[in-house]
């Protein structure tokens, strides 16, 4: 059985960098950015300037705007930022391997055009602003795909802005994935389901029918995308959004794709291993202006408060489902917890019924649904899942 390691190397996917021809429209647009950037309006109508051109068509743009306008987004202070000397600290961390591990891994998401030395160099910067986010805040976790965020912010700001927009963040928009455990991220996920019912209640009973969950869209919600995506450009202009908009706004963008892509979803057998597989996976293209813009929509029509109540109730059913086995998994192991089996729990309850009926499409299923999931989260999730199994 291959390490994890060498699983997830394979996994690593090519960023691709290419060089867009820019439309006038776009180019006016950037053109404008600047003005803003230098007029002498007030801060907060610069900041909602800022914040509109980010939301909009095409976005920021240009690396070279977005390296001015995503500080002054996130209230981040450029003029004021030190860089950081203190190396010994961060190799005695207890997060610092896993860390270590995982930016090696990155390396097909720095810009080929650069030499290799240049991008080892790369890696060891994102190394060092990750370990100083977790030093500043002891009470945050590290979780597997935190540096998918952290590289795209490098890649465009550099690494001493970098440190500051990842600290805001680390502390408000990606909180709640850095706690102890993934019960709050797996709350979250459960907001996708009551917006695909609102806007497709034939859709949303497909995938109930389905016992689909959460699990699919989990790598989106905690890398933004980063980590799925192919095109630079397409990784950049979502996180223009994001940085524009409230925490929870790549969920709803996750409920838009979903919505997006209803007859191809419509169009599988209603099952769950088949409809995991084809949403596993994001197509190249996507009119990611279009969704981004539905997403909104969404948001402004059922924000996340209007939701509570359906949220609560879909997360206490799952806690009621996985409960009776967790209590077993208790007696055998001396306690069941940390941060992927809590979040893995749904699915894998969904897979074991599946196994019952379909043997072999389960174990492909699985390999597959393994196989994405080790990216991100810790080694003691392949022990669970072939404790689970009993195939050890």
């Amino acid at each position: 059985m291959p390490g994890l390691d060498d699983i997830a190397n394979e996994e690593e996917n090519e960023l691709l960098f290419i060089d867009e021809i820019l439309t006038d429209d776009l180019l006016e647009k950037v053109t404008n950015i600047e003005k803003v950037l230098d007029s002498s309006i007030s801060d907060e109508e610069k900041f909602d300037a800022l914040t509109n051109f980010a939301k909009t068509d095409g976005g920021l743009v240009k690396d070279s705007v977005r390296k001015k306008v995503w500080p002054k987004l996130l209230g981040v202070d450029t003029s004021k930022i030190e860089p950081f000397r203190d190396h010994s600290s961060l190799v005695e961390h207890a997060e610092y391997e896993q860390v270590v591990l995982d930016v090696k891994r990155s390396l097909k998401r720095f810009p080929p055009s650069i030499p290799y030395e240049e991008r080892l160099a790369l890696q060891d910067q994102l190394t060092q602003l990750i370990m100083r986010v977790i030093i500043e805040y002891p009470h945050l976790r590290y979780y597997q795909g935190y540096h998918d965020v952290a590289v795209t912010i490098l890649l465009v700001v550099g690494e001493d802005a970098a440190f500051q927009i990842m600290k805001v963040l680390s502390t408000n928009h990606l909180k709640d994935f850095m706690e102890r455990t993934m019960e709050k991220t797996q709350y979250l996920l459960n907001h996708i389901y009551p917006l695909i019912k609102r806007r497709s209640p034939k859709l949303y009973e497909f995938l109930e029918k389905a016992e689909l969950g959460t699990m699919f869209c989990l790598p989106w919600f905690l890398t933004w995308y980063g980590h799925d995506l192919k095109h630079y450009r397409d990784v950049v202009r979502l996180y223009d959004f994001f940085l524009a908009s409230p925490p929870l706004m790549s969920l709803y963008l996750a409920a838009a794709i979903v919505l997006y892509r209803q007859q191809d979803i419509l169009s599988v057998e209603c099952d769950m291993a088949a409809i995991h597989s084809l949403l596993a996976q994001l197509p190249d293209e996507m009119p990611f202006d279009k969704l981004l813009s539905e997403a909104s929509k969404l948001y402004s029509e059922y924000p996340p408060k209007s939701l509570e109540k359906e949220v609560e109730e879909r997360f206490q059913l799952e806690l009621e489902m996985r409960r009776p086995v967790s209590k077993r998994r208790a007696a055998a192991r001396g306690g069941v917890g940390g941060r992927g089996r809590v979040s893995l729990w749904i699915v894998l309850m969904g897979v074991r019924r599946m196994a019952a009926r379909q043997p072999v499409k389960t174990l492909l299923f699985t390999v597959s649904l393994a196989v994405g999931l080790f990216a991100y989260l810790r080694s003691e999730t392949l022990d669970f899942m072939l404790q689970f199994y009993s195939i050890r």
